[in-house]
């Protein structure tokens, strides 16, 4: 598909008021993407696992107006008016108004909520727009632009749905299925896209469903750096191109690893590309630090456990200083007595989020 594929044809209904509300959760890359071209296409593949319980539910309001020379929305986060959200919304529409031709026509109230601290690192920008993204889809298809319920219908939508969260968001395309989701052309995933992302293709392992994510808020603020920022810093960086190559080399060595449920490997892999994304920051210029104190001693805490214990907790990061302590079903009753007994205490407040493997993004009636 090209992006032609997502310009409509011209709408059968118009001047219609409405709501349309959908829930979408963040995700968590495995394999990471950092640095991007043009038109948010991202310079190496990523795959992540879309999470259950963090998520936003947004509801989006519209009405027509006369005037159609401009956009015309207002936000809400909890409830309360945000202004500062404006300028990125803005910027989102401008990227997608040739895709979603009606935007002009309407005035829209866009109402958000997180079940999970703003700007905390985790992807808080991946399920908001994702979630706006399938709200101004829902709206397109009211305007009877899309009339099948067909699979291929659903489809499409989706597809859809996931190219313009991506204009938003890179990491918005990844969520808006589950429970693996590649984003990113690549050889050694079939149907592999730079637009949107893909349903991981593969058999995956026992192992690995279920699979258990405890979110470690280590600091809650606003990270003293954009990740939109730390994208760019990767024009021009020594070390670009191999790392590049690494992300395609670690989905291709992926594969069999989900397919045979190997933990061990899992863990090395995640692990690797987390150090390996933050390696990244150390070392472009201008360089900088997202991990805190306490980030690597939560680090070498699950390496001496993990050691003495034999089990198989690992952790991957996010742009930030949070870590995500990745483990399986099967072994989360002694992992999680664990995390609460030691690794709590390195938590901001203590406070802390478990969730796990999730399945994608779901429209509110």
């Amino acid at each position: 598909m090209t992006e032609h594929d997502f310009i409509p044809k011209p709408y059968t209904v118009l001047k219609q008021a409405g709501k349309v509300a959908w829930e979408s959760p963040s995700n968590i890359a495995l394999v990471k993407y950092w640095g991007k071209k043009k038109h948010q296409i991202p310079e190496n593949p990523s795959i992540s696992f879309t999470l259950n319980s963090c998520k936003t539910i947004t509801t989006v309001s519209y009405t027509p107006k006369e005037d159609n020379t401009d956009f015309s929305f207002e936000v809400y986060l909890d409830g309360s008016r945000k202004d500062d959200f404006k300028p990125k919304i803005q910027t989102f529409f401008e990227r997608v108004e040739s895709y979603l031709p009606f935007l002009r026509l309407f005035h829209f109230k866009i109402e958000t909520q997180n079940t999970f601290p703003h700007s905390s690192g985790i992807a808080s920008s991946a399920s908001g727009m994702s979630a706006l993204a399938l709200c101004l889809m829902s709206i397109e298809k009211k305007l009877n632009v899309i009339q099948s319920d067909s699979e291929e219908s659903k489809d499409f939508f989706n597809k859809k749905a996931s190219f313009l969260a991506r204009l938003g968001s890179g990491s918005a395309c990844r969520s808006i299925e589950g429970d693996l989701i590649v984003w990113g052309k690549t050889e050694s995933i079939k149907d592999s896209n730079d637009l949107f992302g893909v349903k991981y293709p593969y058999e995956v392992h026992n192992n690995f469903k279920q699979y258990q994510d405890t979110i470690l808020l280590v600091d809650k603020g606003e990270k003293q750096v954009s990740s939109t920022v730390g994208h760019n810093l990767m024009h021009g960086h020594p070390y670009a191109k191999n790392r590049f190559q690494q992300a395609h080399d670690n989905l291709a060595n992926l594969n069999p690893i989900l397919a045979s449920g190997d933990l061990n490997a899992f863990i090395a892999l995640i692990e690797s590309e987390a150090l390996t994304l933050h390696a990244m920051m150390m070392t472009s210029m201008p360089y900088f630090i997202l991990m805190k104190p306490n980030t690597l001693e939560i680090i070498n805490r699950i390496w001496e456990f993990r050691k003495a214990s034999g089990l198989h907790i690992g952790f991957t990061l996010d742009a930030g200083a949070n870590v995500h302590v990745l483990y399986p079903k099967q072994e989360s009753v002694k992992i999680l007595e664990f995390i609460k007994n030691e690794l709590v205490a390195y938590c901001k407040n203590g406070e802390y989020i478990c969730d796990q493997i999730g399945f994608g993004a779901n429209q509110i009636e």
